[in-house]
This record gives C-alpha cells, sequence and structure tokens, in this order.
C-alpha cells in the first residue's frame, strides 16, 4: 500500500506555488522508523556489561596462556551483535569536529548508525584508502600526518580493538602509561616522582624519543606479533592513503588517525621494560637482586612513544640506549637524535608539559616552560581575536582554556605559576579594554570591566560571568596506582580510585556550588534552604 504526502502551498506576495507531491513506498518510512527506534531504544548499560563479560574472559585466558581459548573468545567477541553496536557507536562519539573519509559518510542519523551497525562483518571485507591531511606541530615548521579511515573502517578498528586490548593490557608493560584504559600522564607523572624523589636516587636520566613513531612500525613484525586475525589486520596496515587525489601505499606504521593504532603501538613497544629488568635487576639464576637494582639504578617510564630511564651514572644510561636501540631495530624503529638526551636531575628535564628538577637535593615538578608559552600564546591570540567581542563572549572562551590547563597542572608544584599566570592574562584584558576605548580614562574602564566578587576585587566579569582565576585552583596530589592491577580484572580498584580523587576535589569545590546554589535558590526560610538546597 503507498501513502501520498501532502500537497503543499507556499505563499509568497499572493502567489501560490504548487510543490510536486511525492509518492514514497510506506516500507521504507517503516523501515527508517523502526532502524530510528532500534537505536535509540539500545540498553547501553547491557551491551557494555556483556562485552566486558567476554573481555574478562580473555584476560584470564591470557593470564593462565591459553591461547587457543583467547583466539576462540576473539572470534565471538568480533562476531557479536552487541561488539557491533558498541563498535559503531565509538567513532561517532568525537565531540569535537567530524571529520569523514574519503567517502565523506559521517553517520550523524540513529537510522544510520543502525544500518551501519547490522552490515559491519569481516566476510569479504576491504579497508578503504584514508584520507591523508598535515597537522601543525607545536613548536616547529614541521607538520604532522593524519590517516583519516572512512567510517565503515573506523568501526571496524574499533571492533578489533574491543578483542585486542585485554592481552594489550595482559602482556603489556607494568610502567606504561599512554593510551591505556584507566592510565594517564598523571599516573606517568607520579611514577617518574617516586623514583627520584630521594636522596639516593639515581641522578642521570636518559630521555627517549622514537623518531615517527606511528609511521615506521615494521608491518611484517605486526603481522607476525599481534594477536588477532591476520588477514584484518593486513587490511588496516596496507589500506594505502589518498593525498592530493593522488593514491598512495603504506609500506609501514599505523594510521595516527586509527582507533586501533595506539594498542598496536604499545604492544610494538612492550617488551622494554623486561629488557631492562634482565639486565639490570636480576642475577645470572633469573630472581630479581637488591644488590644489583642499587648498583645500577635504572627504572623505566613510558608513555605512548616517550619515555624516561634513571641511571646511577652516566656510562649506565649510555648503555642502556644502545640497548633500547637494538630492541626497536627489528620494530622497524630508531630513536631520535634530536630529543633523546641524557641530563643531570641536578640541570631538569621536561617529560609530559612538566619539569622536574632537584633543587638543593629536593625534587620539584612545575610546569614546563614550553607548557606555559604554549597556553599563553593560545590565550593572547584569543584576547586579541576578540575586539569586537561582548565581555561575557570573551569569558566564555577563556573559561574552558584556564579551567583545562589548570586540571592539568594543579597536581604538581603549579601555585607560584598560577599566580604570574593571572598577572599575565591580567595585562592582557586591560590591554584589551583600553583598545576598545582609547578615549575613556582607566578609572572608567575599570569600572565597566572589573568588579568586586565576594571578598575578592579586580575581578573581569559581568552580570551573568566572571573569568575564571588560576590562582584559585586548589593543588590536590594524586592517589598512587598499585602498577599490577588490571582494569579488566580489579575494576573495584579502579573504580574506588576515581572516587576517591573526585572526593579530593570535591572538598575544594564545596564552597563554589555552594555558592551558585544560593544564588539559584535565595530562600527566604529555613525550611526553604533545607528543600531547595540539600548539601
Amino acid at each position: 500500500m503507498l501513502t501520498y504526502s501532502m500537497v503543499f502551498y507556499c505563499v509568497n506576495e499572493g502567489k501560490s506555488m504548487n510543490v510536486r507531491n511525492s509518492i514514497t513506498p510506506q516500507g521504507e518510512k517503516l523501515t527508517n522508523m523502526q532502524l530510528r527506534n532500534q537505536w535509540n531504544n539500545i540498553d547501553w548499560i547491557k551491551v557494555e556489561k556483556h562485552i566486558n563479560r567476554l573481555q574478562v574472559r580473555i584476560t584470564k585466558a591470557v593470564k593462565e596462556g591459553k591461547w587457543y581459548l583467547v583466539k576462540s573468545l576473539q572470534y565471538l567477541l568480533t562476531h557479536s551483535y552487541y561488539a557491533k553496536l558498541l563498535a559503531t557507536r565509538k567513532p561517532t562519539q568525537n565531540k569535537g569536529k567530524r571529520t569523514e573519509g574519503i567517502d565523506g559518510e559521517t553517520w550523524s542519523s540513529p537510522e544510520a548508525k543502525m544500518k551501519a551497525a547490522l552490515k559491519l562483518t569481516d566476510k569479504k571485507y576491504v579497508a578503504k584508502p584514508l584520507k591523508r591531511v598535515y597537522i601543525e606541530k607545536y613548536g616547529s615548521t614541521k607538520k604532522r600526518p593524519l590517516g583519516i579511515p572512512t567510517m565503515y573502517d573506523r568501526a571496524m578498528q574499533s571492533l578489533y580493538a574491543l578483542a585486542l586490548e585485554p592481552i594489550a593490557e595482559a602482556t603489556g608493560d607494568m610502567r606504561s602509561f599512554g593510551f591505556r584504559k584507566f592510565r594517564s600522564t598523571h599516573d606517568a607523572c607520579q611514577q617518574v616522582f617516586n623514583c627520584l624523589c630521594r636522596e639516593n636516587s639515581p641522578k642521570w636520566v636518559l630521555e627517549g624519543d622514537i623518531k615517527g613513531c606511528f609511521d615506521n612500525i615494521s608491518h611484517q613484525w605486526l603481522i607476525d606479533n599481534i594477536p588477532m586475525d591476520k588477514s584484518i589486520l593486513k587490511q588496516f596496515l596496507k589500506a594505502g592513503y589518498v593525498f592530493d587525489r593522488h593514491l598512495f601505499q603504506t609500506e609501514a606504521g599505523t594510521p595516527q588517525g586509527g582507533i586501533i593504532s595506539p594498542i598496536l603501538a604499545n604492544i610494538t613497544l612492550d617488551g622494554i621494560e623486561k629488557l631492562l629488568a634482565d639486565k639490570y635487576h636480576k642475577s645470572k639464576s633469573g630472581k630479581i637482586n637488591n644488590h644489583h637494582a642499587a648498583k645500577y639504578n635504572v627504572n623505566f617510564s613510558r608513555y605512548a612513544d616517550d619515555f624516561i630511564v634513571t641511571a646511577k651514572t652516566e656510562e649506565i644510561a649510555e648503555e642502556v640506549k644502545e640497548l633500547i636501540k637494538d630492541f626497536l631495530v627489528d620494530r622497524g624503529l630508531e630513536l631520535s637524535d634530536e630529543k633523546t638526551l641524557i641530563t643531570h636531575i641536578d640541570t631538569g628535564f621536561d617529560f609530559l608539559g612538566w619539569n622536574f628538577r632537584k633543587y638543593n637535593g629536593k625534587l620539584l615538578v612545575k610546569p614546563s616552560k614550553k607548557s606555559i608559552e604554549k597556553v599563553t600564546k593560545n590565550i593572547s591570540d584569543k584576547i586579541k581575536r576578540g575586539k569586537a567581542w561582548k565581555q561575557k563572549d570573551l569569558i566564555g572562551i577563556l573559561n574552558p582554556i584556564i579551567t583545562g590547563w589548570t586540571n592539568y597542572h594543579q597536581t604538581v608544584m603549579s601555585s607560584e605559576t598560577f599566580h604570574k599566570m593571572d598577572y599575565r592574562i591580567w595585562n592582557m584584558l586591560w590591554h584589551w579594554a583600553k583598545r576598545r576605548h582609547p578615549d575613556k580614562s582607566k578609572h572608567w574602564i575599570a569600572r565597566k570591566y572589573w568588579h568586586t566578587v565576594g571578598s575578592r576585587n579586580w575581578v573581569f566579569s559581568d552580570e551573568d560571568k566572571k573569568l575564571n582565576l588560576l590562582s584559585d585552583t586548589k593543588i590536590i596530589r594524586r592517589n598512587r596506582l598499585k602498577l599490577d592491577m588490571n582494569p579488566y580484572l580489579d575494576n573495584e580498584y579502579f573504580v574506588l580510585r576515581k572516587i576517591k580523587q573526585r572526593a579530593r576535589k570535591l572538598t575544594g569545590m564545596a564552597n563554589k556550588v555552594w555558592d551558585k546554589t544560593t544564588k539559584i535558590c535565595k530562600p527566604k526560610t529555613e525550611i526553604m534552604t533545607n528543600n531547595c538546597c540539600p548539601i
């Protein structure tokens, strides 16, 4: 049975225009509606629990060395309906700008996502070439290549990443922190601090950086060593890329825009920690020898392709450097000569945006100069562009930048830096205000843009918004991570750890929350306060 769309009449300046009526099969409309409802009604908690159960089973099988069972469970997971739903959702969750691949698809509607999930299969799968774009590198004239797969290929990578991630977590280096579940840069910072903070800690540090890690990993090594379906892996690696309407083959590396690429890179670099432990921590019998460990003081920490290795002497650090060079050769990688340095702890070094340095024997961790310069330039550019903006619009743009930067650095010694940054931002805003009103006096400008809020004067604010001050951020130390905990087997530990960390932040935020709620509620009686603001 067919349904006919209504004839619409558009009236423009007294003239009516007939819009051609279209005939659409009811079945097609119902299909789209069913797909939309099917996607919108998915119980994602149930889906995630089902996938997590399979991932736990894979992790246990890896721990027990039952690789035949691992392979069977991987097949079960990658052919699961729930896994396909989850894999389809991940590429569409990007909060930033959605960048399409060479086919132009974005899966923006629920019916498109549901249709894609139903079509997701490994049968006769052929990956499409990636769209190559180049993004700027901070502090350099060079540009970094970025390969963007199509939405379908991203979903396929996400599907196989679900089955590969439990293996990577179970077999990975304990002191590897990049692109891993429930681990972060702050955990890497804490680990480095623990290695260097004592009086008898090592004095020399090897700062390691791998040259073009994602772009140069050997395809043959990946095919021989990555525990997943080889035919699918070959499709991911050999898809090629399109740039300037030309197709290029890929002979090495993994695409930096690929969902599975971080896992592949981590597995490639896993083993450095064991290599160093076998040489510097164990005796000839293979047992951990505390005398050996104290003699060499070799400790390792890695975040993605950046790592540091501590050593008691400069000679040991040089020896470690050669060992790692030999380790990387088989994988098609090499250390960057420019960024791989051996430094004394009294001179200090930068790692993940922080500077580690000992002052009179005491280790201090502060935001690095590069990080300070980067955020200063970013804020300065935004203020310069905002000459014609309203004050509240400028505040709305600056507050997320300030909040993000302070949240990143609030776990280290940043109080002095935060106060200096507040002074810098005040000066920038003062010049911004003077440029807007060149004929007005300083007192007039100050009264218009700066007000008293609470007990603080000179707050850049209007009636609705106020600019966040970096110095208001409370320094909160991070809980130390237990390195032997697995995210699939020890989930309760990570949940509890996250709750404790949030509780620490909540203590500092309680006053802000109270101020906001009292402004909204403004109770007249005690009863109204209890009903309106249950804090």
